[in-house]
């Protein structure tokens, strides 16, 4: 079992930036892959950026060159670093784990870019 929390949402004006956190509890060394998904009302759950161990990223093409992802010290927490938010990455942010052949979602965190 896999258990993830998400935190580091909230208000953001256009431009600026936040930090995600995911932090997985559990067997975490069965952890082989980890996305960050988002979900705006209305729309379908999308992928934003993609981590298969500790380096191979793949983002996708909405937020390429403004978003990382990385897994940090320690080795239960990854992270979403967000540059130059703009309206449309207005959503609630969701961490999945892929482990056991299984997929773990944590609860998600809203990010609301707005002046």
């Amino acid at each position: 079992q896999v258990q993830l929390v998400e935190s580091g949402g909230g208000l953001v004006q256009p431009g600026g930036s936040l930090r995600l956190s995911c932090v997985a509890s559990g067997s975490i060394s069965a952890i082989y892959k980890l996305g960050w998904y988002r979900q705006a009302p209305g729309n379908q759950r999308e992928l934003v950026a993609l981590i298969i161990g500790d380096t191979t990223t793949n983002y996708a093409d909405s937020v390429k060159g403004r978003f990382t992802i990385s897994r940090d010290n320690g080795k239960n927490t990854w992270s979403l670093q967000m540059s130059s938010l703009k309206s449309e990455d207005t959503a609630v942010y969701y961490c999945n784990a892929r482990a056991f052949g299984m997929d773990y979602w944590g609860q998600g965190t809203q990010v609301t870019v707005s002046s």
